[in-house]
């Protein structure tokens, strides 16, 4: 299996070579990188070498040990097949290989999300309706409510960074990190997506936030959560150290962005948001630390999040614009217009969305599904009223297991 986990490794290395965001984070031996480009020269040859591995994968038998190793021993076989199928179709693809929207997210991320109605877009509308002030179109309301709670740009990594240690002092209280752990941010603009996390390795992570649009009061909690505490950044720290450092499977020293294991980290992000903050203390801690911060009056603190809880509720209407515009059934403009019209999106949000779209594809279910799939999954093995800590240990569980998207729903 050993050997296998390395083969893989270097096969998601040479298909980097020909997908430049193919290869998220790698912090396995330097080595592997020259020895990866000279074995495959096209992606032909990776894909007929991972065709082959899959299957020899399948063929393995987990070796016997204790009832709780042996599960997650075969969580790691069925992880390291359904990774090699996706690196397979992710090189189809590169090859001409065209596919639906639904057939290539379920190639690439093991998941399929729903299609939903716009009728169900129009009754979050008409809630959303209700609590916004003023007369006129829904979006120009919304856009001027909102255009009240923009984090002023002197003071952006003031409030990010309070956000930060909040959200790691949080994570801390459950999880064990490594003593090194850290990361550091770096504000940018021209990107396609708001912020990213870019693994270095030895438990170090860099956190891009983007620039290019005002930043809202709630993007300082969320992206901290989300690309660090107890997202991306944790994710990553503890496959490093329980399963690379502890374990030696070699294969979590690279992470595959079109792979399944983006519906987990995504997922998982989005989920830990409300696993660091529960709503009250969330609404607290805005109050009483970011919106003094960010010059903002926290008396509004209240109402603002009412209306971004009912706004969440229209978060699926991107899958749809994306369904639709990959499926060639609209065009990019079109697909922008509904994102204007069903996610309430200014026109320059929705051209920097439909930018991500061209560029990420199906990426985009790994946000709304994969959090619905995690919070799901956490939650049904939870008893009603179970105390915080529950949480956080079936959360960490999840995150440091090679436990797959379709795996939660087994």
């Amino acid at each position: 299996m050993n050997e296998a986990a390395e083969t893989y490794v270097k096969l998601v290395l040479s298909l980097g070579r020909f997908d430049s965001d193919y290869v998220d984070a790698y912090y396995g031996p330097e080595e592997w990188r020259s020895e990866a480009a000279e074995a495959w020269p096209d992606p032909a040859s990776i894909r007929s070498q991972a065709e082959a591995l899959a299957e020899a994968v399948a063929d393995l038998d987990p070796p016997s040990s204790s009832d709780e190793d042996r599960d997650l021993i075969l969580l790691r076989h069925r992880f390291l097949r359904r990774q090699l199928e996706a690196l397979v179709s992710r090189t189809a693809m590169l090859e001409g290989r065209q596919l639906s929207f639904d057939e290539e997210s379920k190639a690439l991320y093991d998941a399929v999300a729903p299609t939903i109605p716009d009728s169900d877009f129009e009754s979050a509308l008409q809630r959303l309706d209700s609590l916004l002030p003023g007369e006129g179109p829904i979006d120009r309301r919304l856009n001027a409510f909102r255009d009240r709670f923009v984090i002023p740009a002197d003071r952006l990594d003031a409030v990010f960074q309070a956000a930060v240690a909040e959200a790691r002092r949080r994570t801390k209280r459950f999880i064990e990190l490594p003593e090194q752990e850290s990361f550091s941010v770096e504000y940018v603009t021209d990107k396609p997506w708001s912020g990213y996390n870019w693994y270095q390795g030895g438990s170090r992570s860099l956190i891009q936030v983007n620039t290019d649009f005002p930043i809202y009061i709630d993007r300082a909690v969320d992206l901290a959560c989300h690309e660090g505490y107890p997202g991306h950044h944790v994710y990553n720290v503890l496959l490093e150290d329980r399963l690379v450092n502890r374990r030696g499977w070699v294969e979590y020293s690279v992470y595959p962005l079109f792979s399944p294991m983006s519906l987990i980290a995504e997922g998982s992000a989005n989920y830990g948001i409300q696993v660091a903050f529960s709503q009250q203390e969330r609404l607290e801690f805005e109050e009483e630390t970011l919106f003094p911060l960010a010059g903002l009056d926290p008396s509004q603190a209240e109402r603002y999040y009412q209306v971004m809880e009912t706004l969440a509720l229209l978060s699926y209407a991107g899958n749809e614009a994306a369904r639709r515009y990959l499926d060639g059934r609209i065009d990019a403009q079109q697909a922008a217009q509904r994102l204007e019209r069903f996610a309430l999106m200014s026109p320059e949000r929705a051209a920097q969305r439909v930018r991500f779209i061209d560029k990420y594809r199906s990426y985009v279910i790994n946000y709304n599904l994969g959090q619905d799939l995690v919070r799901d999954y956490i939650e049904s093995r939870l008893g009603e009223g179970s105390p915080s800590a529950d949480r956080w240990k079936e959360f960490e569980a999840l995150i440091s297991s090679p436990r797959l998207p379709s795996g939660l729903v087994d």
